[in-house]
């Protein structure tokens, strides 16, 4: 079978009289076309929509581009970006009726093996490895499998994630065990993510939340910068990054040297925290740092003020 891909750079070239040429750009855009359309992309092994689509800021170089669309052949090469603009365009080419992967979309590392598993009654277990993951970070899904010989695992989450996109189709091993690592990378927004793992005659199924945290910041804001011994301050700010709580920690003179932790506070649904602090009446007079970090300390953010201070 002879795949073939058409990559054709687009160079404009203006020349003007008297003018000094701008340095060579060192990125390029990739128009991806299909037949049929709606082709998940997947470049340098990241999801990047569907086709028909126009990716931009893509280094110069070679770079793998993979194209997956259900009950169709994966297609998959390596190309050459040039700086400007590149089209590629793929025909796909249809899985026969009646074939194993005719109603699936096969990853083009997928075997498919004959397991001890396929006698037994269906079921499927999912383990997601890091809960809260930070953005930037791998997730590694696993799980058992019984009565078929690989699995789909899909993922649902905010983004390019909303309408669900499928990840893989791993092999059950002769153990009866499966295993996918997902690489996002850094561009995955914080939020919950849902990962359904079926049989690829969707009759079972299994299910797993987990929190995707980071890529974002942390601020925190006080009602008064000077603070008699007694008093009450209160502390509020936000959290962006996607982390369900803030832990606060107060550093200052003497018994504060080490930093003291405050505790855990949750952070609402419209991203605001908040937290009330009355200063001990023996407290160290001196100035005082408030650390608040996200859970699990993807960022933070920092005040200052002081206690004790007899105003002049």
């Amino acid at each position: 079978m002879v795949r073939t891909i058409l990559i054709v750079p687009v160079v404009f070239l203006i020349v003007l009289a008297g003018c000094i040429g701008e340095p060579a750009a060192t990125t390029g855009t990739v128009q991806v076309a299909s037949s049929p359309s709606g082709a998940q992309i997947y470049l340098d092994s990241q999801y990047r929509g569907s086709t028909p689509s126009t990716l931009t800021g893509i280094g110069a170089g070679n770079h793998t581009l993979e194209l997956r669309y259900t009950g169709y052949e994966p297609w998959s090469a390596t190309m050459a970006v040039a700086a400007g603009s590149n089209n590629v365009f793929v025909a796909l080419e249809q899985i026969p009726a009646g074939s194993p992967g005719s109603a699936v979309t096969v990853a083009p590392t997928a075997t498919l093996i004959a397991v001890p598993s396929l006698d037994l009654p269906a079921s499927i277990t999912l383990n997601v490895g890091k809960d809260p993951m930070i953005v930037g970070d791998s997730q590694v899904f696993s799980g058992t499998a019984t009565g078929c010989n690989h699995v789909l695992v899909n993922l649902y989450g905010p983004g390019i994630y909303t309408n669900g996109i499928q990840l893989d189709y791993p092999a059950v091993n002769g153990l009866g065990a499966w295993k996918y690592t997902w690489n996002p990378g850094s561009a995955v927004l914080p939020g919950t993510y849902t990962v359904i793992v079926t049989d690829p005659t969707n009759t079972i199924s299994e299910r797993r939340q987990f929190l995707v945290v980071g890529g974002g910041k942390v601020t925190v804001a006080t009602n008064s910068y000077a603070a008699a011994k007694g008093d009450t301050l209160v502390f509020s700010g936000m959290c962006t990054t996607g982390a369900s709580s803030v832990q606060l920690v107060l550093a200052g003179p003497e018994r504060y040297s080490g930093g003291v932790d405050l505790g855990t506070f949750s952070v609402q649904a419209n991203k605001n925290w908040n937290f009330k602090f009355t200063t001990d009446p023996t407290m160290p007079t001196g100035v005082y740092t408030l650390y608040v970090y996200d859970v699990p300390k993807t960022t933070s953010g920092t005040v200052q003020f002081t206690v004790g201070y007899k105003s002049s």
